[in-house]
């Protein structure tokens, strides 16, 4: 993707893939003039507020369990100045530059809707932080959905606290100024917009889709190599049998398994050596497919959010006739829930590859040379990598328990139910980390297998995918160093358009 790409926030909702283009492509974002003038219309009412004394949380109210102190005059601007101060204040490893990215892109689009009341010039700062490349430093530990994350993205625009700025960290107010940049002034409610809202548990989970699809479709791939090393019974797949279930996740993976498969000498000739093949192998439409129903579900979840107005209080009307009402918006059940089950459907991915990687170097029901090396005993061959699967599913395990269950009190029993949406997203990334390099050891073992029986004809796909790995890893003859073999392998996993090149003449 070009650096010169825009994408532009205007009256059409977005989309997943433009906050990805943001975050990990270098995409400038840039609003339309009728999302500008949302903005306007918005910080109008919020003036109209201050100047009219009415009482409204988070303008000229303390935040939380303090809402009814009443402020006013400069207090107002120095409230949104403590407010990222104070709620700056997590903890941990810093996030990565797009993770970061990601939550500036979500939070920009939250405050496009025109229902957040912030001064323009605070939106115009933080795409200021995009399109100049001054990512905050964020810890990644703190959040209970909202506030902490938000705030350390917030302290950046003040010039305060730390950022990933031409490959150092340096201090925020230096990247600033090396980009002609002032440090904003804010004013009322400013603070509280920065907090507020669900872009933190939206934008990570923006991510963690484009990871997801992209993992889907490779769990195919190697799915059917597996399936083909294996000498798999192909009428599994059958469509007719395949039609008897129409979930469309299921009906999509047995359209690939079918392409990748076509064409294969091995299957046709292993036909009827067994009456059906283990779980593992003979159920990939179902597992695989249900995964992608649930990445479907979790997709329109994320994308209306991302596409709401998120923000506690929201304005609504006009400067001569509005409402500012109180409610629950940033609380972000939905993206919490949509983060939790796809952790669930992820890790199954994970889990069913580790039985099928399993099966590929176990010699007593794979028909293969123990471990997949010619020579087993003085070489251990591939008897290891399963393991170190192994341990990633357990992990898996427990990442995939819900976080939106653990709700706990905070701010003086004013918020006592938490979604915990972006632990859930962040748990979720390390999910997807771990099935990549579960599929990747799944890879790397079927093509190993593919050694052993290439005197006959691979599937279409399944041979493609065979050749794309051996211009990377080298065959297995003898034991040798494994671990950057894994690396690689898992390096091409994480590249859409390799996978795009190699499924693009299958159907």
């Amino acid at each position: 993707m070009s650096q010169a790409e825009k994408i532009i926030i205007a009256d059409a909702p977005l989309r997943w893939q433009d906050v990805v283009a943001v975050a990990r492509h270098g995409a400038v974002l840039e609003l339309s003039g009728t999302a500008w003038a949302r903005i306007d219309n918005a910080q109008a009412i919020v003036q109209r507020i201050v100047i009219s004394g009415e009482r409204a949380y988070g303008v000229n109210t303390g935040l939380g369990a303090l809402c009814n102190v009443s402020l006013m005059g400069e207090q107002l601007s120095q409230l949104s100045r403590n407010t990222l101060l104070s709620h700056a204040c997590g903890v941990g490893a810093a996030l990565s530059d797009e993770q970061t990215r990601a939550i500036i892109c979500a939070a920009i689009i939250n405050y496009s809707q025109g229902k957040s009341g912030l001064h323009p010039q605070v939106v115009h700062s933080l795409l200021a932080l995009l399109n100049h490349g001054i990512t905050p430093q964020v810890p990644s530990q703190g959040s209970v959905g909202y506030l902490t994350h938000m705030a350390h993205v917030g302290i950046t625009l003040l010039g305060v606290g730390t950022v990933s700025y031409q490959g150092r960290i340096v201090a925020a107010h230096e990247a600033l100024a090396a980009e002609g940049l002032q440090p904003v002034v804010l004013g009322a409610k400013d603070g509280l917009c920065l907090v507020n809202g669900t872009p933190c548990m939206t934008g990570l989970s923006c991510l963690a889709l484009a990871d997801a699809h992209r993992l889907l479709q490779w769990a195919d791939v190697i799915g059917a190599m597996s399936f083909e090393a294996q000498r798999g019974q192909i009428d599994a797949f059958d469509e007719e049998i395949i039609a008897l279930k129409p979930h469309p996740g299921m009906q999509q993976v047995g359209i690939n398994l079918r392409a990748l498969l076509d064409g294969s000498e091995v299957l046709a000739t292993s036909k009827g050596i067994r009456t059906q093949d283990a779980l593992s192998i003979r159920s990939i439409p179902q597992i695989h497919g249900a995964a992608r129903d649930q990445v479907e579900h979790a997709t329109c979840q994320i994308e209306t959010e991302l596409n709401s107005a998120t923000d506690n209080p929201l304005v609504l009307g006009t400067p001569d006739n509005y409402r500012v009402v109180s409610q629950a918006n940033p609380h972000g059940q939905s993206v919490a829930l949509a983060a939790d089950m796809l952790a669930i459907a992820m890790a199954e991915i994970g889990a069913v590859a580790e039985r099928r990687l399993d099966r590929l170097i176990n010699p007593h029901v794979s028909g293969l040379p123990a471990f997949l090396v010619s020579n087993p005993g003085v070489n251990s061959g591939m008897m290891i990598v399963q393991y170190v699967a192994a341990s990633l599913c357990g992990q898996n395990r427990q990442l995939a328990q819900p976080a939106v269950l653990d709700n706990f009190v905070t701010s003086g029993l004013q918020e006592d139910h938490l979604s915990m949406g972006t632990n859930a997203a962040l748990k979720l990334h390390q999910v997807l980390e771990n099935v990549t390099q579960i599929l990747a050891i799944e890879y790397l073992l079927a093509a190993q297998a593919f050694e052993f029986l290439q005197e006959q004809r691979f599937g279409a796909g399944t041979d493609s995918a065979w050749r794309l790995l051996r211009k990377h890893v080298p065959a297995y003859d003898q034991d040798r160093w494994l671990a950057p073999d894994i690396a690689t392998t898992a390096t091409l996993l994480k590249d859409a358009d390799l996978l795009q090149r190699t499924l693009a003449n299958l159907h």
